[in-house]
């Protein structure tokens, strides 16, 4: 008889031999073999998988179309006209906010990158003053009469001071927008070396019939009425037309000299001292200054000093912010503009219509209406 309880280690089965060890089958510390049971997917199965498979790229489907819609609206009541805000200067979190309105370039329509920078501002209510910074020499009577006026709405609608500050040049038009600073005083800073004033109007014309006799060249148009012809180009103005296309100037040359006396008062009680100034002049800063038709000489820094006095606000807790204008959409070469951008047939029809400008420049309108089309930003 074996006597297996003295053997140390594990006891073996009773049903397993010396010899069946000895093989190697049997190992008595090895764990007992897993028995795996594999069931087929049914039919059933596999459509209830494709069916929830088909559910989820829907949903998939949903969720990409309601955020498109989604994005679609945004941009529907997007008024912001792409601009973003930016830090210019003062405390970095500061929850008080002076604007800087940027004017640049010839103005040729009021829509566009100042609108809406002005209606950014108008719908902030941390901005608690403006800064209007110019630096333009004028353009179309409409278009600098188009953001006079949202400049003086935003002013007389939010209730906060506006000052500007004139850059290179703040002329013609651009002198024209500078008085929505109301009757504020000492609300108009210029640049040492600014050029200003230029307070005038002017319908170009260019007479080549000289040059298209010397050619043979001959107009043959067929007007409706001869003043439809008033400004061509193939023909001297008529002296009649002259005295009508005098007294549309005039008319808008006294608008401009009203709307100087909104933002320099003095002028109200000294008409005929305006009159003198009004003969389309440029002005060095110092001789603007002089005449009344700026406040004070100075950088952007000290108009927003100004702005920050006239709101009481606390410069050490106030932050102050521009709105870059959005780049250029230029090719990679960064020398070619945009088809959107490019000037057309359109563009130039646009261009050599009879409008009247508010500018100041030696090259005609129409050219430096051209070439800011082409300015790169």
């Amino acid at each position: 008889m074996n006597d297996d309880s003295n053997h140390d280690g594990p006891r073996r089965p009773p049903n397993v031999t010396p010899a069946y060890l000895a093989a190697g089958h049997y190992a008595p510390n090895a764990s007992p073999p897993s028995i795996v049971i594999q069931q087929g997917r049914s039919g059933g199965g596999l459509m209830l998988g494709t069916f929830a498979m088909l559910g989820w790229m829907a949903f998939g489907l949903c969720a990409m179309f309601l955020v498109a819609q989604l994005f679609t609206l945004s941009d529907y009541f997007d008024n912001s006209g792409g601009i973003t805000e930016k830090y210019h200067s003062g405390a970095k979190f500061a929850d008080d906010k002076v604007a800087i309105i940027s004017i640049t370039g010839v103005i040729l329509e009021g829509e566009g990158y100042v609108k809406s920078q002005i209606d950014r501002i108008r719908d902030d209510s941390s901005v608690k003053a403006i800064v209007v910074r110019v630096d333009s020499p004028g353009g179309t009577v409409t278009g600098s009469d188009y953001i006079f006026h949202h400049l003086n709405k935003l002013r007389q609608e939010k209730g906060v001071p506006l000052v500007v500050s004139m850059g290179s040049i703040a002329a013609s038009g651009g002198y024209y927008v500078s008085m929505a600073v109301g009757d504020q005083e000492k609300s108009i800073y210029a640049e040492p070396t600014t050029t200003t004033g230029s307070i005038g109007v002017i319908i170009p014309h260019y007479d080549v019939s000289g040059l298209m006799a010397r050619y043979d060249v001959k107009d043959d148009s067929i007007a409706s009425h001869p003043r439809k012809q008033m400004l061509a180009m193939t023909r001297p103005i008529p002296e009649e037309h002259r005295e009508l296309l005098q007294a549309y100037v005039d008319e808008s040359f006294d608008r401009f000299k009203e709307i100087v006396k909104q933002g320099r008062p003095a002028f109200l009680e000294d008409d005929s001292a305006l009159t003198e100034l009004a003969t389309g002049e440029i002005f060095t800063a110092p001789k603007a200054k002089e005449l009344g038709l700026i406040d004070e000489i100075g950088f952007i820094e000290a108009a927003i000093d100004r702005a920050m006095e006239l709101a009481n606000l606390d410069a050490s807790n106030t932050r102050v912010v521009r709105y870059p204008q959005p780049a250029s959409l230029f090719d990679i070469s960064g020398l070619m503009m945009s088809s959107s951008q490019r000037p057309d047939l359109s563009t130039l029809l646009e261009l050599t219509s009879p409008r009247a400008y508010y500018l100041a420049s030696s090259m005609p309108p129409l050219m430096a209406s051209y070439s800011l089309l082409w300015q790169k930003e």
